[in-house]
């Protein structure tokens, strides 16, 4: 590549050692999110030779593991990031990488033009492929990229693979013979663009999770949606029309793909009302009640909604993870009226996530499970179950993630976006807003209170001296008994596996080394779990206290929390001592 060539020689010919260093001193790490790191030039960032190292090495590692791979071959797809100082963009990223599958005599799937993240899990189970590959870093800032792995069982790569690939991309580093030369991809009988069928396809299997088209057809609620620079648009307003909706009003500003998200100062709808600022606008404007915001690469979705007093409430992701978790239970039911049926639905949440699906299910009679933190793990959990033939209805974390539909292992926002638009339709026709069928959940099986948040640190000796003080708190390697005036009663690490709840003291969820996860469970019934970031350098800690079913005061409880979370941050964290900063408001 001319530009990365270009700004080597030019690091070179002024002596800067340390950006020599920074750039070519180490290489990016291989995990089970894959790759994500800045676009620009060495081994440590995302550049075409990157990308042509990692999929050597994927490719290598896919042949050991799949004998049928040149029968079966694989997806690969792209948002619409772009990086013009070092030339790389997200498309011709994935062109690379197809160039390097069919050098080899694989099979390639290759969209044509940007889609969501959630079409390639979707194309790997619908095609029965042996993998895919997702050019996109998500909702990082502008000058990231990232390379996403799904396995032949549709969902992401858990661990043992990243080390299997991490050593395969380390035996070919050196560009084989055609490996630049992505024209031969052209016109070439292995290559195949999956856009039309697949768009068909999807469409058609999403409106199984339709209940109330007539409603649909007839609702005065308006939407508002954005897909905040990204590739949501045309996907959401199919989904729409899938569903027999008019069109959602899209924010004209932000609707149409740009790699620079000029409107935003971050492309993440979790950071809250900031990005949603155009989008409120335009709803006052249209007098839409119901703002649908997708982010960039539309895997995950925030819901906000017009209050009575004129105030926006954007909800939470355990919010909508309530709504949703009520809508589709709500939903199977009245379709399935034979109570036996329960025994073998299922619903998932990550461990970091609102307990509140737990509450539903134990009061309905279906089963609920908790997994690690991340997609990964509940994508593989949910494919376990329904190969036992069991009835996977709904999944989701409280970073804005949600799998409403199995065809799906991974979040998906586009189906989760037209799925909260019926359920807020269907609402409306009985005079509800999503914010009282919130409460009523609530009354019904308990009040679920949560507050999140992180701080960012950049330097790892300092993060492993915070978690290293909270297992030596006392300076005789035992954890806290207290933080300020709240009382623990429970301790569970998954960094070290240890667990004292359990009869033998070792955690039931898998450990992790790597990552830092501490979980404290309080005697008010309050749970906080502390851990790190796998894809920024942040702190991050999420907090919940659960009451039962019946009349609680709300306030009181977020009160309650409030003052946990504060001592948590006093206490734990120690934010003047570690030099950590505050996420920005």
């Amino acid at each position: 590549n001319p530009l990365t060539l270009e700004s080597v020689k030019r690091l070179i010919a002024d002596g800067n050692k340390e950006e020599l260093q920074k750039c070519l001193g180490s290489r990016m790490e291989f995990g089970t999110a894959g790759l994500r790191a800045a676009m620009g030039t060495g081994t440590s960032h995302m550049n075409d030779l990157t990308i042509i190292q990692t999929t050597q090495g994927f490719c290598r590692y896919l042949e050991k593991q799949f004998s049928d791979l040149k029968q079966r071959g694989v997806v690969i797809s792209f948002d619409a990031r772009a990086h013009p100082p070092s030339g790389g963009n997200s498309k011709r990223f994935a062109r690379l990488a197809a160039t390097t599958f069919i050098t080899q005599g694989i099979p390639v799937y290759l969209f044509s033009g940007i889609t969501p993240t959630p079409f390639v899990p979707y194309t790997v189970l619908h095609l029965k492929l042996c993998a895919g590959i997702m050019i996109t870093a998500s909702h990082n800032p502008k000058q990231d990229n990232g390379y996403k792995v799904y396995w032949d069982n549709g969902a992401q790569i858990t661990s043992p693979h990243d080390k299997g690939i991490s050593r395969a991309i380390e035996e070919n580093l050196e560009p084989w013979p055609q490996a630049w030369d992505d024209s031969l991809i052209d016109g070439n009988p292995l290559l195949c663009d999956p856009t039309v069928s697949i768009n068909k396809s999807y469409f058609e299997d999403l409106k199984k999770y339709c209940f109330h088209r007539s409603v649909n057809k007839e609702t005065k609620v308006k939407f508002v949606h954005t897909s905040v620079h990204g590739v949501g648009h045309e996907f959401v307003q199919s989904a729409f029309q899938a569903f027999g909706f008019a069109p959602p009003e899209a924010v004209p500003e932000q609707k149409d793909p740009d790699p620079e998200f000029p409107t935003v100062k971050y492309p993440n709808p979790e950071e809250g009302k900031g990005v949603l600022t155009l989008s409120f606008a335009l709803a006052d404007k249209t007098k839409a009640k119901i703002v649908l915001a997708n982010d960039p690469d539309a895997d995950r979705l925030a819901v906000a909604e017009k209050q009575d007093s004129g105030e926006w409430r954007v909800f939470s992701g355990n919010e909508l993870g309530a709504l949703l978790g009520w809508w589709l239970f709500t939903s199977w039911k009245e379709k399935n009226q034979d109570p036996s049926a329960l025994k073998d639905l299922y619903m998932l949440s990550s461990t970091v996530s609102s307990k509140i699906l737990r509450a539903i299910a134990l009061k309905e009679g279906f089963h609920f499970e908790e997994t690690l933190t991340g997609f990964k793990w509940m994508g593989n959990r949910a494919k376990q179950l329904m190969d036992q033939g069991k009835n996977v209805l709904f999944a989701f974390e409280e970073a804005i993630g949600y799998m409403c539909c199995p065809f799906v292992l991974d979040k998906d926002g586009v189906s989760a976006a037209v799925i909260s638009a019926e359920l807020a339709s269907f609402l409306a026709t009985r005079n509800l807003s999503l914010s009282q069928q919130l409460k009523a959940i609530y009354v019904e099986y308990g009040y679920h209170i949560t507050k999140a948040s992180y701080f960012i640190c950049h330097d790892q000796g300092t993060i492993k001296k915070l978690f290293e003080n909270l297992r030596n708190y006392d300076g005789k390697n035992n954890y806290p008994k207290t933080c300020g005036r709240f009382e623990i009663s429970g301790i569970r690490d998954l960094t070290t596996g240890y667990d004292d709840s359990q009869p033998d003291k070792k955690a039931v969820l898998p450990t992790s080394k790597s990552s830092q996860m501490i979980t404290f469970t309080f005697a008010n019934g309050g749970v906080a779990t502390m851990r790190t970031s796998g894809t920024e350098p942040k702190i991050k800690y999420y907090s919940e206290l659960c009451a039962p079913p019946g009349n609680s005061d709300p306030e009181q409880l977020k009160k309650e929390l409030n003052e946990l979370v504060s001592a948590i941050e006093e206490h734990f964290f120690q934010p003047q001592k570690y030099n950590l900063q505050p996420k920005a408001e």
